[in-house]
């Protein structure tokens, strides 16, 4: 078998310009928004246009263009959005194509079709001239058609179900009331704690070759030190994550530490272009037991990615992160928070995850924060002079932890800052961090996804594994109270809260009993909004308050549910 050289860079002998992508994002009437992701400097623009239901290009409404940002050598990042180019907005019931052409330094140029890989050209559009192509969210919010899920795994024991949506956009591809409008991702998009060993030896590699250089972790030495399946100590040690406690040593094994291997393993979930062709035997590399199990798996996983960056490219996706996306229990208490954040190699993993989370995942949700003169912006300026350098611009790193709002470091215990607020403790950030919540709104329906993760209130007069509120009072008004106060009373309401608002009452049961025998990691007591109770409470009145239905969409606990609520309340404020 012969297998990728790690000594040959894999990118430049493919003839994909394109290594994820294009993937549309926030899409509404007034403005498309495309992520791509290539591996080389270029120069995108974005062109709508107007169909006869979906199969014959009619006029160019609105054009937009973009410079890609130098992620590292070989990953040039952009997120492009076209504007009308009179005074006209797009229209719901009616199906929009795009088209992106790139400009190389050298002057050439490429379209879609071209950019993408030989073996997957034929795998982006539904129709026969090959673009991409959308719809708005209906009038009625009758004929509204969303998408949900959450918690995405390659190696799982069963099939990728994200295939699916690719099947509802075919189905309905030429009726803008029944294909799908909207994807709504909750939460763990990426596992970079679970990762099998196969896929880790694999995305150490590609990562290495998208930056162009290795990054030196905390402790001085490389992610490419450690091999897959010997990462467990180190990771709880040094790193301090808490996956893989209570004799969970297979769930942390493999846990991504450098920057290159985050932002790998984003490409490798959502794009088929970077995987290799094979992966090694166990045997060849003396890899660890069920190894070649987990191949079986990874390339089963591979095997419908077509399928997935066909669909992703055909419906606005958003995302909003979860526990998972950066380690199992992220931010889950203030004992988390202490035993993570106080280590440089944990803080050092916990911004890496959350800066590619901001550029695969935060920059299509919010574009309007990675224009100039905003918080993005400076964010990506400080990661292109940090990549250039190698790892070694103090200065653009200490930048990226500011924009990110990681909080600071008290430099006399080296623990994380926190700021006091009405009996709780919340993680400090600077004014010019970025914020990842965000709302939406259409003809029919308002959506808001919540950060319930950055911005959580830690019992100040408690102990350090007391579950916390999930938002803050600040962050309950900032988020919540404001959103909901401004008009669109009238339109369909969704909150997105990544992690589940009601669950069962053995749910329940299980973790009050794990919290009163202080084993809150196992079990993530915590991370529902059912503890505590008043946070609940507060978080409910803040929605019946304003809205006299709201539906809330939450993902995390692995299997699905509905619950209706009614509230009665003798607040007089509350109808």
């Amino acid at each position: 078998m012969q297998l990728p050289d790690p000594s040959r860079s894999f990118l430049l002998s493919s003839d994909a310009l394109l290594l994820a992508g294009p993937m549309l994002r926030r899409t509404e009437a007034a403005g498309v928004t495309v992520w791509v992701a290539l591996r080389c400097r270029c120069q995108v623009r974005l062109t709508v246009y107007d169909t006869q239901a979906g199969a014959q290009l009619r006029s160019g409404l609105m054009t937009g263009e973009a410079t890609t940002c130098a992620i590292g050598q070989h990953l040039h990042l952009a997120v492009v959005t076209a504007l009308p180019t009179a005074d006209q907005r797009l229209e719901a019931d009616r199906i929009y194509a795009y088209d992106l052409r790139f400009e190389l330094p050298d002057g050439t140029g490429h379209t879609l079709a071209e950019a993408l890989d030989s073996r997957d050209a034929g795998t982006i559009s539904y129709f026969p001239h090959g673009l991409p192509t959308f719809a708005l969210p209906p009038r009625r919010w009758q004929d509204l058609r969303l998408v949900h899920g959450s918690c995405r795994k390659p190696h799982a024991h069963g099939h990728d179900a994200l295939p699916i949506l690719d099947s509802l956009i075919a189905a309905a591809v030429a009726d803008p009331r029944r294909r799908p409008h909207q994807v709504f991702f909750t939460g763990d998009q990426i596992y970079s704690d679970d990762v099998a060993e196969p896929f880790l030896w694999w995305a150490n590699r590609l990562g290495s070759d998208l930056l162009g250089w290795q990054e030196q972790l905390p402790g001085g030495f490389h992610a490419s030190d450690l091999k897959p399946g010997e990462r467990a100590a180190i990771a709880t040690q040094q790193g301090g994550f808490t996956a893989g406690m209570g004799n969970k040593t297979d769930k942390i094994n493999s846990h991504l530490l450098g920057l290159g291997e985050f932002l790998a393993t984003y490409l490798l979930y959502f794009s088929p272009a970077c995987w290799p062709q094979h992966f090694p035997d166990r045997r060849s590399i003396r890899g660890p037991k069920g190894w070649n199990q987990q191949v079986e798996r990874l390339q089963r996983f591979r095997k419908a990615l077509p399928y997935v960056r066909r669909a992703l490219a055909n419906v606005p996706v958003y995302t909003i992160f979860d526990d998972h996306d950066v380690s199992d229990d992220w931010n889950l208490n203030q004992a988390w928070c202490l035993r993570v954040l106080g280590r440089p190699l944990g803080r050092r993993v916990v911004q890496n995850a959350l800066l590619a989370y901001a550029l695969i995942q935060g920059w299509g949700n919010t574009p309007d924060q990675f224009q100039p003169g905003q918080p993005g912006n400076q964010l990506l300026r400080a990661t292109e002079r940090w990549s250039a350098s190698e790892g070694t611009d103090s200065a653009a790193w200490s930048a990226i932890t500011q924009h990110l709002g990681l909080p600071p470091t008290n430099p006399l215990t080296s623990l994380p800052e926190f700021c006091r607020e009405d009996g709780y403790l919340v993680l400090d950030r600077q004014p010019e961090a970025l914020t990842w919540h965000y709302s939406l709104s259409s003809d029919c329906h308002r959506i808001l996804a919540l950060d319930s993760r950055t911005r959580r209130g830690f019992p100040a007069d408690e102990p350090p594994l007391a579950p916390p509120q999930l938002l803050s009072a600040s962050a309950l008004d900032h988020q919540l109270e404001t959103f909901l106060e401004t008009d669109g009373a009238q339109q369909l309401t969704f909150v997105i809260a990544p992690t589940n608002l009601f669950s069962l009452k053995l749910l329940d049961w299980i973790q009050r009993f794990h919290l009163r025998h202080n084993k809150v990691f196992s079990t993530d007591v915590g991370d529902a909004w059912n503890l505590p109770t008043d946070s609940l409470a507060q978080f409910l009145v803040a929605l019946f308050r304003q809205r006299q239905r709201t539906i809330v969409l939450s993902g995390d606990i692995h299997f699905s549910f509905a619950v209706q609520l009614t509230l009665e309340s003798h607040d007089p404020t509350v109808n």
